[in-house]
């Protein structure tokens, strides 16, 4: 019976706010009834306002929590969030080639909401040729998509292009987020999956500032889906109805952007048949 539960595996940093990171991976974790474990590759200084400070974990010590869960837990999925810098996405590049954690799924988190780049190009290029081939899903926005392929994205052509050289460059399945696009009335998120078949998402806009950790709460739903043995279209189809919800039945928390409601549950949920 030990290690019998689901277990997954966030890989990111942390959020002193909560509403986003490694606190918002773990709350969505815990609500789809999925047991998370954490990899701390950053300390960040952040509320809804922003980041004011961050803080990268030495190499050896993201080694060491690697080797830690790998030689105690059964984790059935993982995932990576923010990796800071080019020697901590090494670090945990080296580390997932060398634990078998179950299948990655990749949010190449490295364009701010407000368009600033949160990794640099160097840091880029290694999640591009070293992470990207691990993954067995990856969930970039549009300016990440942009940044990963060097298309310049305007319409859905352009997203199915971007998908496809994605699928290219070593990622099996595409979740492209369209929320950045320019459509004030619905965001239309694109999947590529392994086998070549492909479906749109949409969904309409809801008019709030509270949107403060959607990637890494849809990224995180996906990841516990799959730790409880969904296929891959059902985790995305749960983690699109999770994130929309948790936006819908939005809370007030901060003086910007604010954080999602991760306690809400999903209608006609399986959650109690876990």
């Amino acid at each position: 019976m030990i290690n019998d539960y689901p277990q997954a595996l966030t890989i990111a940093g942390t959020d002193s706010g909560g509403g986003a990171g490694i606190p918002a991976d773990v709350k969505t974790m815990q609500m789809r009834g999925v047991y998370s474990a954490m990899v701390v590759v950053a300390v960040t200084a952040q509320n809804t306002l922003g980041v004011q400070d961050a803080f990268p974990m030495p190499e050896k010590l993201i080694d060491e929590q690697f080797a830690s869960i790998a030689s105690d837990l059964k984790i059935r999925a993982c995932k990576t969030g923010m990796l800071a810098d080019p020697i901590r996405v090494k670090a945990v590049v080296r580390n997932l080639k060398k634990y078998n954690l179950g299948p990655l799924i990749v949010d190449p988190v490295m364009v701010a909401k407000g368009g600033a780049k949160l990794l640099s190009d160097d840091a880029i290029a290694i999640v591009r040729n070293e992470l990207l081939p691990l993954a067995t899903l990856i969930t970039p926005n549009i300016p990440e998509a942009c940044e990963l392929t060097g298309i310049n994205i305007k319409d859905k052509t352009d997203i199915k292009r971007a998908a496809h050289e994605l699928q290219k460059r070593g990622a099996k399945n595409i979740l492209l987020k369209g929320g950045h696009a320019e459509n004030s009335q619905k965001a239309d998120d694109y999947v590529l999956f392994e086998d070549g078949n492909d479906m749109w998402l949409t969904a309409p806009r809801i008019n709030t500032k509270n949107t403060h950790g959607t990637g890494d709460t849809i990224s995180a739903c996906i990841t516990a889906e799959i730790a409880k043995g969904h296929s891959m279209e059902q985790a995305i189809m749960i983690g699109k109805t999770y994130v929309e919800q948790t936006i819908k039945e939005g809370i007030h928390v901060g003086h910007g952007h604010g954080p999602l409601n991760h306690w809400v549950k999903v209608k006609g949920d399986e959650i109690d048949d876990i």
